[in-house]
């Protein structure tokens, strides 16, 4: 056994010895407050005085439990104790909990309602209005505290509504008359604040946090007077958020994490749509914006960091959003800024950098499962994936892109890390979609003076388009080497897609590379070859490149078949490449075929270069070759018989085909065009023929039906076509020949 399986083992068994350490603990515990719970309720409804139960020892573990060993069940399992039922009491819920919120809320109504009567009779004077709010306010509230001890929820629920009376007689008492200046309203709206934090940790009710804090938010806008004072509204939105901070250190408490994040943001972006000017707001506006991220995110972190609680899916959806809306809302900032344009992408680098230093304390101190770790490393990778477009151009954001997804999708699937796997996604479509346009950018301005003539194959164009290739071959290895063994029901939807777009990728752009050289190289002969006095270009380069492009194909196909006959041996990919393999000699036969001819004629009648006749046979090399591919292809796909029937029909159909075009090029060359008619027919008469003969031999229906249809057609066209033209003798060849076959095949 090696150095390294033993170092594994020693670490399995310390592993394994912690956990049994921590359950003998949790053990004891859970026995001890069972007894305690146990002793209360029976001393409740005894009346007896509670007595010391010496705390039983938990049960020992007679064996180990081994990650290596499974050991058998117990034929009888242990006895399960029950737990009394706790029966909920209706009437404790309707009194002392409902009936309290209501009687609050009516209470600060009650309030409301005989001030407004006293200020519209005019019953006592301003200043006495607000003490006597101020006093109703104090005493709710000393009430309140007074009864916290008994009644801990009722006396919450009243400190909390004491808390709503003194901000709106406050806010009277400044905004109504004008009894208080702004500051000492603020300050003591601000000590409201304060308090309302102290007394919901003390109290440990949500509902004095949401008054005193949340509610807090709406102060600013109530004392505002116009003036447009950002500073002093952000800073105080600032210490509330802090506030919060501190709460979170202590409570996880969701709603109010809620309530803060989007009131924060909605009173930044209502106040940025409305009265933000760049040059009179940027400093104060970003530094702001900077310090709610940073104290957001703290904010998520810190609770469940401290008691080293697992992250839900909320809390992840809460921490992206901070990020993004930070980025997005400072990106707009500096985009707005005349010097900040130069800084966006050094402002996309400066978050990952943020995210990269929480990420590191994290990784160290290891304060939280390695699902965060992944999470915040992988906004790492997002930031510097955003700031590449910003700072650079062209072909290099397609090379880092394409690394930086390889990166991801390497580390998400050798290392099993979801997150990883899923942030790839995206960042493979960005790279994809960058090499298009780069592609669209690149090549097809050869008309244009200003660009740079690009040499074939080395140019940056091929190389981006290479190494862009060979990140998708990276991860087409990648994908198929390492199995994806996340159970399903954790994966994104899109997952199991990239078995698919990750190889149909790496195939379109190993074909695109050389297909668009290809392209660019007989467009640029073209445009090129243009004729000053006779206004005319040279057509014989369209039809070079249409037959290179086809003969590309053909190549292209081949190898794909032959990689996969030789190497992969895969049945799904085996049918992938059958058809396409017909559908490029689909193309050979009707585009190929057709220029090839457009060649001839223009060798015929300009005495054109010989290559434009020998590319012909050049051209049929391919074909044969695809051919072939696709036959050891229906070799390995022998289970379904349908495929090898279709193939057997398609040869024929492409030999006729072939042979046709072939005739036709003889007939051409030797000046007796015009007696294509009649060779077509015989031609086609005397292959039927062959057909039926090797249908009866090999006893294969299919060959001799598909001899008929090819006579019928033959028949057809002699009728309705051929001997609309011919003379006397052509007919009479043509009756005798298509007859005595006739009888032979009879």
């Amino acid at each position: 056994m090696s150095n390294s399986e033993n170092e594994k083992i020693n670490e399995f068994e310390q592993k394994l010895e912690r956990m049994e350490q921590r359950q003998v603990s949790f053990s004891k515990e859970i026995t001890e407050l069972r007894q305690e719970i146990y002793r209360h309720k029976f001393n409740a409804a005894t009346s007896k005085p509670i007595e010391k139960i010496a705390p039983q020892a938990p049960p020992k573990h007679t064996e180990p439990i081994s990650v290596f060993h499974t050991s058998k069940p117990s034929a009888t399992p242990p006895p399960i104790r029950e737990v009394p039922k706790i029966k909920k009491d209706l009437e404790k819920f309707i009194g002392e909990n409902l009936i309290s919120k209501i009687g609050i809320i009516i209470t600060v109504i009650g309030v409301a309602i005989g001030a407004k009567y006293t200020i519209e009779h005019n019953l006592i004077s301003p200043l006495t209005r607000i003490i006597l709010g101020y006093l109703t306010g104090l005493g709710l509230l000393g009430f309140g505290i007074k009864l916290k001890e008994k009644y801990t929820n009722y006396s919450a629920v009243l400190v909390s509504g004491a808390i709503t009376i003194l901000y709106f007689i406050t806010f009277a008492a400044y905004d109504f008359y004008g009894l208080i200046p702004q500051l000492l309203a603020f300050g003591i709206m601000l000590m409201l604040t304060v308090f309302a934090v102290i007394a919901a940790l003390n109290y440990n009710q949500r509902i004095i946090a949401h008054l005193g804090l949340v509610g807090a938010y709406a102060v600013p806008f109530l004392l505002s007077n116009g003036s447009g004072q950002a500073a002093v509204l952000f800073t105080y939105i600032g210490i509330i958020n802090i506030g919060i901070l501190f709460i979170s250190f202590k409570k996880y408490w969701k709603s109010l994490f809620y309530s803060s994040f989007f009131l924060t943001w909605i009173i930044y972006l209502s106040w940025y749509l409305l009265q933000f000017q760049s040059s009179l707001h940027f400093s104060i506006a970003f530094t702001f914006i900077t310090v709610s991220f940073l104290t957001f995110y703290i904010t998520y972190l810190a609770y469940k960091l401290i008691q080293n609680k697992r992250f839900a899916i909320e809390d992840v959806v809460l921490i992206l959003a901070n990020a993004f809306i930070y980025f997005g809302l400072g990106y707009a900032l500096l985009q707005a800024h005349v010097v900040g344009q130069q800084f966006l992408g050094l402002f996309a680098v400066a978050n990952a950098i943020i995210h990269f230093v929480i990420s590191l304390i994290i990784y160290r101190k290891k304060l939280a499962d390695k699902n965060l770790f992944y999470l915040i490393s992988g906004l790492v990778l997002v930031f510097i994936t955003i700031a590449i477009p910003i700072q650079l151009d062209g072909n290099w954001v397609t090379l880092l892109w394409a690394g930086e997804a390889a990166l991801l999708f390497w580390l998400g699937r050798s290392k099993q890390i979801l997150i990883y796997e899923q942030l790839s996604i995206p960042i493979i479509g960005l790279a994809f979609f960058s090499l298009v346009q780069d592609w669209l950018s690149g090549y097809g301005h050869f008309y244009n003076d200003n660009i740079k003539k690009n040499s074939p194959i080395f140019n940056i164009h091929f190389l981006s388009s290479l190494l862009v290739a060979g990140a998708f071959g990276f991860m087409t290895f990648i994908l198929f080497k390492n199995k994806n063994t996340i159970p399903t029901e954790k994966q994104s939807v899109l997952i199991p897609l990239l078995k698919i777009a990750i190889p149909g990728i790496f195939i379109i752009i190993c074909y695109g590379m050389f297909a668009l050289e290809i392209n660019e190289y007989w467009s640029r002969q073209y445009y090129y070859s243009y004729h000053p006095t006779l206004f005319t270009y040279n057509q014989d380069y369209t039809s070079l490149k249409n037959i290179w492009l086809v003969n590309y194909s053909l190549l292209f196909a081949s190898i794909l078949s032959l990689i996969n006959i030789f190497k992969i041996k895969n049945s799904t990919i085996g049918i992938f490449n059958i058809l396409l393999n017909g559908l490029v000699i689909l193309g050979f036969l009707t585009v190929g075929l057709y220029e090839i001819s457009e060649l001839r004629e223009s060798y015929i009648a300009n005495g054109g270069n010989s290559f434009f006749i020998g590319i012909r046979y050049l051209s049929f090399l391919f074909l044969a070759a695809n051919i072939w591919c696709s036959y050891k292809l229906m070799r390995q796909e022998n289970k379904i018989t349908q495929f090898h029937i279709l193939f057997e029909l398609a040869l024929h159909i492409i030999i006729v085909w072939v042979a046709s075009s072939e005739l036709l090029h003889w007939l051409d060359l030797g000046s007796t065009a015009k007696n294509y008619k009649l060779g077509l027919s015989i031609l086609w008469g005397i292959y039927a023929l062959m057909l039926i003969a090797a249908g009866i031999w090999k006893y294969k229906k299919h060959l001799r039906i598909g001899a008929m249809v090819l006579f019928s057609i033959t028949l057809l066209k002699l009728f309705f076509y051929d001997l609309t033209q011919l003379n006397t003798i052509s007919k009479t060849i043509v009756f005798v020949s298509l007859g005595v076959l006739l009888l032979i095949i009879s």
